[in-house]
């Protein structure tokens, strides 16, 4: 699933291809690519019609696209396999494709496509987010992500220590902190050299800054990479996948030295996952008398 750093990628390519511009049409080719609206199909294309997408905007792994003046917004999520891919009205339907947006400019088209249909678009109210912004509805509940300027990190180090869960089910808690995945967990947990089933509650607040320093290392350098990718299922706006798993440390490298010590990356099961770690550098905890079952 796409992560933080893609789906930066793809509102940064969005921000440029699409923001300013007014639909002329909006065709809904799948009902389930549109299941979240609810609605259904002929009230999303009449809303969009004639409006102008004033920005693009995120949180954690949702996209949203402000409709003109009134507090109302496209709302996405890419799920496994979704793409949001601008390209040229000429161009040939993709397989999987699921909605298209045609511009009154006469432009190149914005087109959602999704395999495996796990993704989606709505159109939502926007509802102020208790920072002086507005964010959809359906978001209201996410976190900020690490990399949002307006993060409290004094609040992520008490909350994580606030909780007997270990801290890699802490990170992908979406409303703890928002946009981190199973692959960015492991990778920042690598940094720290901490294990992953260590419990929030037994890591020392520096402990927790350095986990948050690591993931924040670690979504951008992706970042600047183009994110993560091992398939063709995430592509930014152009097509073009993400390279930054050749810099991995962890993640898929079961058997492989560690890039630190040498002893090899081991992989064990996680909530229908993976998790990779280095046993020598980031030590299973121990149990204590008393510990929760």
């Amino acid at each position: 699933m796409p992560e933080l750093p893609e789906v930066e990628v793809v509102r940064a390519g969005l921000q440029r291809w699409v923001a300013g511009r007014e639909i002329a049409n909006a065709a809904v080719l799948h009902p389930r690519a549109i299941r979240r609206h609810l609605a259904g199909p002929v009230d999303f294309t009449a809303q969009l019609r004639g409006r102008t997408i004033a920005c693009v905007s995120r949180r954690g792994k949702y996209l949203w696209l402000p409709l003109g003046a009134e507090p109302i917004a496209v709302v996405g999520h890419l799920g496994m396999s979704g793409q949001l891919l601008v390209v040229p009205a000429e161009a040939p339907d993709e397989t999987h494709l699921r909605v298209r947006f045609t511009f009154a400019d006469g432009g190149p088209e914005l087109r959602f496509v999704d395999q495996r249909t796990f993704g989606g678009l709505a159109i939502a109210d926007l509802v102020p987010d208790g920072a002086g912004g507005l964010v959809p509805a359906p978001v209201a509940h996410i976190a900020r992500d690490p990399l949002d300027p307006a993060f409290d990190d004094d609040a992520f180090v008490r909350r994580v220590r606030g909780k007997d869960s270990g801290i890699k089910r802490i990170l992908l808690d979406q409303t703890v902190a928002s946009g981190v995945g199973n692959i960015y967990a492991d990778e920042a947990l690598w940094r720290a050299g901490i294990h992953g089933d260590r419990p929030g509650s037994r890591l020392a607040r520096p402990q927790v800054r350095a986990v948050l320093a690591a993931v924040r290392e670690v979504m951008s350098a992706a970042l600047a990479q183009g994110g993560t990718s091992f398939d063709a299922l995430y592509v930014n706006v152009n097509g073009e996948s993400g390279y930054f798993d050749r810099s991995l440390d962890a993640y898929g490298r079961e058997g492989e030295p560690c890039r630190r010590c040498g002893s090899p990356i081991r992989r064990s099961a996680f909530m229908n996952r993976s998790s990779f770690f280095c046993p020598s550098c980031q030590r299973a905890p121990r149990s204590r008398p008393g510990d929760r079952r």
